[in-house]
This record gives structure tokens, C-alpha cells and sequence, in this order.
């Protein structure tokens, strides 16, 4: 009852800037309205730009990251577009956010998009893996994955219409999140278009057992998380109290999706196009 009366709660009530609504009982912490000229690189004051071989990536994805603006680019719309190509090696982008925010004791955060894919169907997106995710600013220090927690947003492969939500957390393999794996769950999106992708993270219970994180697409709850599911405060404060960062990338097969085929699709029709990114927080 809680999670359908905090989606009703939700419906927004204004508009705060180009592209990113408001929300009754939240204000705005931080956004990026991806604002600029076509074809310009994404804002690097509040962005870094990955640059990494095939052979420096995790999960055996295929592409080289470049601060190519083929790879990616404000549309001039306001809106950013990561665009995986295949020039005899697959290339794409990954953005990581220079903000960086710790859930507020007492409060609730938002962090959300608002993303659409291209259209190529399914049969032309074998590898093709676009994310939405968050990871705790102490891998920026060291701290080795997953014990540094992971919070997956959203997630999608090979081109069908299902976003995954998932944490990584503690030790790999097995552990409390059952590594490699993770603790997940889906939903159906139905079309390509623009849908919203949003977790909720919950400190106002008091106690960090009942503590919670909670996914939704479009409104629509699809997966929660709570710190007594986890039952371990430091594991727990990996992924729910301390400072994290927001990833946007699109990869190219890997260990979950796959190796791209001879039908596998770069270029427009396999990219990821985000309206805007917004962490808020409750009044």
C-alpha cells in the first residue's frame, strides 16, 4: 500500500527545466538537461568522458569507450544520444557524473531518467547492452567491485523491450548478492519510445532494516530492496548511505548478452538517447 500510495504521490505537479519534472514534496539536487549545439560533446563540467580499450573493460564487452562524437552527442534537442559503431571494431561511449551525492539520513532520493532506444528490432541488437546505473564513489579510491556496491537502474540487452533493476554488492563470487548474478528484478517497457527509469532510495523509517530501495518504470514498481533483506549494515551502507555516482553507457556484447552477430546493427537504430537525469530529494 505504502509503494502504490508513493507512486500516486509522484505524478508531477510542474515542470522544474527543459525536460525534468517536478515532483510534489522533492526538490531538485542536481540535473543535466543535456542543453547545447548538435553534434557538441556532452558538458565535461559535469561529465568525464571514458576512454578504455576492449581489453581494460569488465564482463568481456567487446567495444573501445571514446570521447568520439560518434559515439556520442547532444542532438541539439536537448537530449543526449550514445551511439555504438561498428568501423571493422565496435566503439561506443560511457559517461560518468562529476556530481556526486550521499543519500540524505531521514530523507528520500530520487535518481531518474528518461530514455528512449532506437528502433532496430531485436534481430539487429545481438550484444547490444544500453545502462542506466550508479556506482559508490569509493571505486573512484580503490575499493574493489562489488564490495564498493553497485545500483543498476536500468538495464536492457539484445534488443528486447524488458529493463532489468539490480545491486551488486559485497564479495564475488556468491555473497550476499549473489555474485556474479546480482539481486534483480524486470519489467516489460513494451516500445521503444521514451520511458522513465527511477529508484527510490528510503532513509526515513529510522532503522536502517527497514530502510529501502525501490525500482520503478514509468511509475510502475518492479523491484525493492530492503536493508533487512541485505542483513548486513556495511553491505547495506555500500549501496543505500553512501556516496555514489551516475553512469550512461551503451556496451557491446559481454558476458550477459553475448557476442554481437553478423545481424548486429551500430549507428542509428542501436542507440540510447536520455532527455535528461535528475536526482532529487524529499522537503
Amino acid at each position: 500500500m505504502f509503494a502504490k500510495l508513493l507512486a500516486c504521490a509522484l505524478a508531477a505537479t510542474s515542470v522544474i527545466a527543459e525536460g525534468v519534472p517536478g515532483y510534489g514534496g522533492y526538490y531538485v539536487k542536481w540535473q543535466e538537461n543535456f542543453n547545447g549545439p548538435a553534434g557538441a560533446l556532452v558538458n565535461e563540467g559535469n561529465w568525464n568522458i571514458i576512454e578504455r580499450s576492449p581489453g581494460s573493460n569488465s564482463n568481456n564487452e567487446w567495444q573501445s569507450y571514446t570521447r568520439s562524437n560518434q559515439n556520442h552527442q547532444l542532438s541539439g534537442g536537448a537530449t543526449l544520444q550514445i551511439v555504438p559503431q561498428n568501423n571493422g571494431g565496435w566503439t561506443s561511449a560511457r559517461l560518468e557524473s562529476k556530481y556526486v551525492f550521499t543519500p540524505t539520513d531521514g530523507r528520500r532520493t530520487i535518481i531518474e531518467a528518461k530514455i528512449r532506444f532506437g528502433n532496430n528490432g531485436p534481430g539487429n541488437k545481438k550484444g547490444i547492452w544500453p545502462a542506466f546505473w550508479m556506482l559508490g564513489d569509493s571505486a573512484r579510491r580503490g575499493t574493489p567491485w562489488p564490495q564498493c556496491g553497485e545500483v543498476d537502474i536500468m538495464e536492457a540487452i539484445n534488443g528486447v523491450t524488458t529493463g532489468y533493476g539490480t545491486i551488486h554488492c559485497d564479495v564475488a563470487p556468491g555473497g550476499i548478492c549473489n555474485e556474479w548474478s546480482g539481486l534483480g528484478g524486470n519489467i516489460g517497457f513494451g516500445d521503444n519510445g521514451w520511458h522513465t527509469w527511477r529508484i527510490i532510495i528510503d532513509r526515513t523509517p529510522g532503522n536502517w532494516v527497514d530502510e529501502s530501495m525501490t525500482w520503478y518504470r514509468d511509475g510502475a514498481q518492479f523491484m525493492q530492496v530492503t536493508g533487512g533483506r541485505i542483513n548486513n549494515v556495511n553491505v547495506w551502507n555500500s549501496l543505500a548511505t553512501s556516496p555514489q555516482f551516475i553512469i550512461l553507457n551503451v556496451a557491446v556484447g559481454g558476458d550477459w548478452p553475448g557476442a554481437p552477430n553478423g545481424d548486429t546493427r551500430g549507428s542509428w537504430g542501436s542507440e540510447m538517447e536520455v532527455a535528461y537525469v535528475a536526482v532529487y530529494e524529499s522537503t
